[in-house]
């Protein structure tokens, strides 16, 4: 196969979540200035899994990227031995139980441990889009010959910018709001080189927007001992920002000859924010593409939003469901799941501000 020809899959897909769960309810009873705002109306969350914060439970942020990572490897065709590439993403890079770690890498540890030694390793940090953009860096190594697999991964104890809004956070109005909605987790992914198109990365390109950059930082809080996260959700849902995916992507598209209808997606995983930023998102590329969304997968009503994870979290889970409908012969996808594959979009929004679109027909990753 020439340079030109050279595509990557997604061959496995691994995961961790914590077992400690928060309801609204609990979260609400930790939140004293939260008044009558009904969480659950404006987010759609429900509940979101909680690390347990003792350190001999192993669910910092770099435990629980292990975990997934361990986990992505028990389903894939490939042991720790044979990755040519481990890369992190993690927002929350915590070890040792509260300790933020910028060196050694993440992901020089993660490798160690797995036994991936010979692997190259670095970190990337790019908001919510971190493990997009490890994969838009995987996918691009892959294509040009220089490796044949790699791994993503990433842990996040994105529920500490939580306990901080908890202590500080006003009112509904406060721009911590949106740290109530966060949940811990994390997410790892193995890319090979794909040998067909029924199992393959079609595209993955990634655009940044400066001028957004402001409407969602996270830094040490200027009041108390914590990391915050402050967002201008209303600017950020803006429906101007929001035709910055659509736009670009359809940009893409033209320059290839083609039209999003044409695409024929089966799935369309949106960054998991919220249920009604979600349904807001799509019915913006709607009026944009001029043509209906496909099916939209959800895991933030059980999960919340879980940053850098939030869309490969969403596909194991749809993978693992649709598998197990095709195996007790029920679900709309079982057919095409035990064939050909079903083609998914992954849209990713992050601060910065990130957006993009990711093309890909998955057969198997393991999940």
């Amino acid at each position: 196969m020439s340079t030109t020809e050279r595509r990557s899959r997604i061959e496995a897909l691994g995961a961790f979540l914590p077992a400690g769960r928060e309801t609204n309810d609990e979260l609400r009873a930790k939140v004293p200035n939260l008044g009558d705002a009904d969480v659950r109306r404006i987010t759609g969350i429900a509940e979101r899994r909680v690390h347990d914060p003792d350190p001999a439970a192993g669910e910092d942020s770099f435990g629980m990227a292990l975990a997934a990572a361990r986990d992505c490897l028990a389903v894939s065709r490939h042991r720790a031995a044979d990755l040519d590439v481990v890369i992190s993403a993690s927002i929350t890079r915590v070890k040792d139980g509260s300790r933020f770690h910028f060196e050694p890498s993440f992901a020089g540890m993660l490798a160690k441990e797995l036994g991936a030694r010979p692997a190259v390793s670095f970190d990337v940090s790019n908001a919510c889009a971190g493990m997009m953009t490890g994969v838009w860096l995987l996918d691009r190594m892959i294509r040009s010959g220089a490796v044949r697999t790699g791994m993503v991964v990433s842990g996040e104890q994105a529920t500490r910018v939580a306990r901080t809004a908890a202590r500080e956070l006003r009112d509904s109005y406060d721009p911590q709001f949106a740290s109530l909605s966060v949940g811990d987790s994390a997410a790892a992914v193995v890319l090979d080189e794909s040998t067909g198109p029924a199992d393959r990365i079609h595209y993955i390109e990634l655009m940044t927007c400066a001028e957004y950059s402001h409407l969602c930082m996270g830094m040490p809080s200027d009041r108390s001992q914590g990391i915050g996260l402050y967002t201008d959700n209303k600017k950020m849902h803006d429906r101007e920002r929001l035709k910055l995916w659509p736009r670009f992507h359809e940009d893409f598209l033209a320059k290839n000859g083609r039209s999003f209808e044409d695409e024929e997606f089966d799935h369309i995983i949106q960054h998991q924010v919220g249920t009604r930023f979600i349904e807001y998102a799509n019915r913006t590329a709607e009026a944009e593409f001029g043509t209906p969304m496909p099916p939209s997968l959800q895991t933030v009503e059980q999960y919340g939003n879980t940053a850098t994870t939030s869309h490969f979290l969403t596909l194991r889970d749809h993978l693992r469901r649709t598998r197990a409908a095709a195996g007790d012969g029920t679900g709309p996808d079982r057919d095409r799941a035990a064939t050909a594959g079903a083609k998914y979009l992954l849209v990713p929004a992050a601060s910065g501000l990130v957006t993009g679109a990711l093309s890909a027909t998955v057969t198997h990753a393991g999940a």
